[in-house]
This record gives C-alpha cells, sequence and structure tokens, in this order.
C-alpha cells in the first residue's frame, strides 16, 4: 500500500487479486461489481485500510475461551466472492443470510438484488447483529433486516426465500431450511461432513437439494450443531480424531496401535508437484468409505525414528478408522524427469492397518484418472425412504441424508 492510496484504489487492487485468480466457474461480473462498490474497510472500522482490503478474514468478536475459535469474523474476500457467484443471485430476490458478521455479506447482496429486492441476515450473538445493524445504517442500507436469532431456525415470517446463504460452518442442514427456500431457490452453504468443509451450491427440488458446485473454504461452525466429536488418542496429546457422530470411532481405541507403531506402509504411483492440492482426495474417500475421519499429528509424534510416519500435512490429513486400526495420507519426495515432486501413499496401523492403507491407496489412484472431478452431492430431508433417493454413498444426519457419487 503506498502511503497516498485511496480506499477505492486499495479496494479495486484487491478485486484485481480476487478475479485473476478466480475459480473456474465461479465467476460474476455483477459481484466483481459490487465488490468495487460497497466499502469493506466501512465494516470494520476497527481494522486499519490495510487489513480491510487484504484478502484475509478479521476477527470481530473473540471468544473468551484463548483455545477457542472466535466467535465472529469478517470472511475472507475472496470466499466472500465466489460464494456470492455461487449464490446466483438476480434482481427482485427475497434473501436469507445465516450469520449477519459484520453486515458487508448483506450489504453486496442488497446492492445485487436491486431496488425490488429483500435481504434478511440473522445472528446469533446480539452484539454483532447491532455491529451490523449500526454498519448497515451507516452505509445506506439501512432496508436490509437484521434480526438477533438463531440462524438454525430462518425467518418463516418473511419466507419464501429465492436465495439462502449461510456464512457460518454448518453440520447439518436445518429442518426450517427446507420449507423457507422455494422450489428453483438456491442455497449456498459450507457444509461439513468427515472432518472438512466444502461450500456448495445447491438447487432446491421438489423433494430434494441438489448439488451444482463446490469450493474448497473454512468458517467457524454454527452454534448448536453438535454432530462432530474429536479426541486424543495418546496420554501425551499428541494424536487427535476428528469424526462425526453417526461414526462408531473411538479415538483412545488406538491407542495400543499407535504405540507399538507396526507400521504398513503403501506406496503409490500417484504424484504430485508442490504447490498442488489434495484436497480431492479426501473428498473422493468422504465419498466412497464411512470409515473417512481428520488426523491431526504434532511433530513430537513422528520426530523421532521410533516414531509415526509425518501425515502428509499432520494438521489436517485424511485417515480411514475401523475399531482399533488407522491408515492415513503420507507422501514422500520424489525426482520426476527433474521435477520435484511428491509420492503419494498411505501409513496403517493395528490389526487392520494394511487393508486400510490398500482402501486408500485404492481411492488415490482414483483421484488420479480425474483429480478435478467433482462429485455429485444431493441431499434428502430426514427420513426419505432409500427408494426414493438417487444410488451412492449415504451419510445420515438428524435433519438430512446426503447421498455423495462419484
Amino acid at each position: 500500500m503506498t502511503e497516498h492510496s485511496t480506499p477505492q484504489e486499495l479496494r479495486n487492487r484487491l478485486v484485481d487479486r480476487i478475479v485473476k485468480a478466480s475459480l473456474p466457474g465461479l465467476y460474476d461480473a455483477r459481484v466483481e461489481d459490487a465488490m468495487r462498490t460497497v466499502p469493506r474497510h466501512d465494516f470494520i472500522p476497527q481494522a486499519s485500510l490495510e487489513l480491510a482490503y487484504a484478502n484475509q478474514a478479521v476477527t470481530i468478536k473473540d471468544n473468551p475461551d484463548p483455545d477457542a475459535l472466535p466467535l465472529s469474523c469478517a470472511s475472507q474476500p475472496d470466499v466472500v466472492f465466489f460464494m456470492l457467484a455461487q449464490l446466483g443471485i438476480q434482481p427482485g430476490n427475497n434473501i436469507l443470510e445465516a450469520g449477519a458478521g459484520t453486515g458487508y455479506n448483506a450489504a453486496l447482496m442488497r446492492h445485487l438484488t436491486g431496488p425490488t429486492g429483500n435481504v434478511t441476515t440473522l445472528d446469533y450473538h446480539e452484539d454483532v447483529a447491532a455491529h451490523a445493524r449500526q454498519r448497515l445504517d451507516a452505509t445506506g442500507f439501512s432496508d436490509v433486516r437484521v434480526l438477533t436469532r438463531d440462524g438454525a431456525l430462518g425467518a418463516p415470517e418473511y419466507a419464501p426465500f429465492d436465495r439462502l446463504i449461510a456464512t457460518v460452518g454448518v453440520w447439518d442442514l436445518p429442518a426450517s431450511w427446507w420449507d423457507q427456500l422455494a422450489v428453483g431457490g438456491r442455497l449456498v452453504l459450507p457444509l461439513r461432513w468427515r472432518g472438512l468443509t466444502r461450500s456448495i451450491a445447491f438447487v432446491r427440488e421438489a423433494d430434494c437439494l441438489r448439488s451444482e458446485s463446490l469450493a474448497t473454504c473454512g468458517f467457524l461452525p454454527m452454534i448448536g450443531q453438535d454432530g462432530e466429536r474429536e479426541g486424543y488418542v495418546d496420554a501425551d496429546h499428541l494424536v487427535k480424531l476428528y469424526w462425526d457422530a453417526d461414526q462408531p470411532i473411538h479415538a483412545l481405541s488406538l491407542r495400543k496401535s499407535l504405540a507399538e507403531a507396526k507400521e504398513h506402509l503403501l506406496w503409490t504411483n500417484v504424484a504430485v508437484a508442490p504447490d498442488e492440492p489434495l484436497d480431492g482426495i479426501w473428498l473422493r474417500l468422504s465419498a466412497v468409505d464411512p470409515a473417512t475421519c481428520r488426523i491431526t499429528v504434532r511433530p513430537e509424534a513422528f520426530a523421532s525414528a521410533a516414531g509415526l510416519h509425518r501425515p502428509a500435512i499432520p494438521a489436517l490429513s485424511p485417515a480411514l478408522v475401523e475399531g482399533d486400526s488407522v491408515a492415513y495420507l503420507v507422501l514422500e519426495p520424489v525426482d520426476v524427469q527433474g521435477s520435484k515432486r511428491y509420492r503419494l501413499g498411505a501409513a496403517g496401523y493395528g490389526p487392520a492397518g494394511q487393508e486400510l492403507a490398500e482402501r486408500l491407496g485404492m481411492q488415490l489412484r482414483a483421484w488420479d484418472d480425474d483429480r478435478t472431478l467433482p462429485p455429485s452431492i444431493i441431499a434428502y430431508p430426514a427420513g426419505t425412504p432409500d427408494e426414493k433417493m438417487a444410488s451412492g454413498h449415504v451419510i445420515d444426519k438428524p435433519s438430512g441424508r446426503l447421498v455423495i457419487t462419484y
């Protein structure tokens, strides 16, 4: 930033970078115009102009627990961009947002709906909603409705909605959203399952929601959804698992297998470039194997010669867990025609460690056949009979059933 840069200049530079790096198929010229027009810095006045126009999230409500995630953040601008592109707002749309945050996203949506549209935004925290209300009023968006309310309840008094967006991580689709989203409407949300999160654009059909696009993202979880579990495997708190409530996983069951560190190492011929993302592997695993979860391993656990094999991403690696056995993604540097690459494989531990490593390896090879192929995700209301759903891997949650297929 130069000394004399104006907010508009900073905003244009940020949007220029976002557009240049935008994801394939997730560009919308009207969203670009909105982000060049609506002043983000006015919604986070506590931040410097440099921070306001950096491509990063900004905390607006800290958590009193210093070891916990913040309670509310202003989302990273490039994520705001592609989620609004996924939402496909049209003039005159009636829109509901779960997670008011700073009010910035609601202002962008109000800009996009034009004079005949409506935007209602909800936030669980009274002070966050009050901040959004004050900032929207101060920036000329006083007709946006701001309600202090659990986002999972929606706003039935203003339904039906043409568009519904969540700016918090959602583990289970709230039943109220099914009732409040019009058939033909669009729902965009950061959906969480098996330890991963994807921003999914769903189109509402009469009896289901069908995915149209997916993008990698990360969001603070929605308050009140208690479907995710976590637990340390070892007494030293070096190895931790994250899984879903419907999975029969017990972290302590792995303690003996990992302590013995009898490893089954399987390498494939699949190789990636140093900067190539691995998230598609995890996504594919979640679509085919019910044992899929997440493992984190602190460096001390693999620092010694007798320690565990280093996971591909120690803080965020996919794993398969069954009973007292586990396998997770690993990599090693290799030279391919003079270029540095990383060969992918699986490290398995426990009585079924070899079998789990082979299952993971099989999905590595399947991913290698088409690394950009997205899955189809169809959501049905809870209680939908199997015979009325598409075929595929089913993940059941209290308010909905997901069918994931490749």
